[in-house]
C-alpha cells in the first residue's frame, strides 16, 4: 500500500537552478566523484528510495551552492577534506550537525534539508582556520580566532577579505562596537539562559546561509529559514543593509578564491 503520509524528504524541495542532472537519477558515488569527498556515509536505516532522492538532492543543492559561490568543485569538498553523512546517528535535538573531529557533514534522513548551507560553511570555518592563522589548536574555527583576537592573521589578500567578510557580520559600521546581528545573537542567548547563538561559528554559519538565501538562485534543501521563521523575526539571521554588506563582502571573498585556484 502506497504511503499516504509522505516524509519531508518525500515531499520535495523548490529550486530554480539549472538542470544539472538533465532529468536523470545520480547516485552518492556520483555525488563522490564529482567533488572529490573524502567518504560519504549512508545511514542503515535509509531505504534504497531515500538514498536516491537524497541523492538527486545533495547532488542538485552542491552544484548550486558552487554555482552561487561561483567556485570549483574542489572548493566544494575543502581540498578533497571533507566527508558527508545521511541518516547516520545524529546529535539530540539537531537535524544537521558538523563534526570538526572528524571532518565530517551530517543531515538527519527527514529534518536536515535547508541546512546544508549553514553546516557547510562550519566545515569551510574549521577548514581555512589553519590557512588564516598559524595555530595549532586542532578544533578552531577561523571566525572564533578572529573575534576572539587569538592569534595574528597571515598576510594574504585572501585572508584580508575574508577578515573583511568577519568585520561585516561581528562589527558596526565603525568598528567600534559588536554589529547588530551580534548584539541580537546575545540577547537571543540570554533569553534562552544558554551559549549558543553568539557563538562566533554559530552567526557567522547564520550569516553566510542568509547570504545564499538572499540570492537569486534559489534551493530550499540547500538552504532556508532566514527570513520568515520565528529565529529570523527575532533578529539572529542579517537583513536589510547589513545583510547586503554582508553577501557582498563574501561573494567578494570566494570570487577570489575562485580566481586563486585558477577558475
Amino acid at each position: 500500500m502506497p504511503n499516504s503520509h509522505p516524509t519531508r524528504l518525500e515531499r520535495g524541495f523548490y529550486r530554480n537552478g539549472e538542470a544539472h542532472r538533465a532529468g536523470a537519477d545520480v547516485s552518492f558515488s556520483d555525488v563522490m566523484r564529482l567533488f572529490n569527498f573524502s567518504s560519504i556515509h549512508i545511514g542503515k536505516w535509509v531505504t534504497r528510495q531515500e538514498q536516491q532522492i537524497a541523492a538527486n538532492l545533495f547532488f542538485d543543492a552542491l552544484c548550486d551552492l558552487m554555482d552561487i559561490l561561483q567556485v570549483p568543485e574542489q572548493v566544494i569538498s575543502l581540498n578533497g577534506t571533507l566527508s558527508l553523512a545521511f541518516g547516520v546517528g545524529g546529535q539530540k535535538h539537531s537535524s544537521a550537525h558538523y563534526n570538526s573531529a572528524k571532518r565530517q557533514l551530517s543531515l538527519a534522513k527527514n529534518a536536515g534539508g535547508g541546512a546544508l548551507a549553514h553546516e557547510w560553511f562550519h566545515a569551510f570555518d574549521h577548514y581555512i582556520c589553519d590557512k588564516m592563522y598559524n595555530l595549532k589548536k586542532q578544533n578552531a574555527f577561523a571566525s572564533e580566532v578572529w573575534l576572539n583576537e587569538l592569534a595574528v592573521i597571515n598576510k594574504h589578500p585572501l585572508n584580508q577579505s575574508l577578515s573583511q567578510f568577519f568585520e561585516r557580520v561581528f562589527l558596526n559600521d565603525t568598528l567600534d562596537a559588536p554589529s547588530t546581528l551580534m548584539n541580537q545573537s546575545i540577547s537571543a542567548d540570554k533569553h534562552c539562559g544558554f551559549y549558543y547563538y553568539a557563538r562566533p561559528q554559530e552567526v557567522a554559519a547564520r550569516a553566510f546561509e542568509a547570504c545564499i538565501q538572499n540570492h537569486s538562485l534559489k534551493n530550499t534543501f540547500l538552504v532556508q529559514g532566514t527570513k520568515q521563521t520565528a529565529e529570523a523575526k527575532i533578529g539572529i539571521y542579517p537583513k536589510g543593509y547589513a545583510l547586503n554588506l554582508i553577501q557582498s563582502e563574501i561573494i567578494q571573498y570566494f570570487k577570489q578564491l575562485a580566481y586563486a585556484l585558477g577558475r
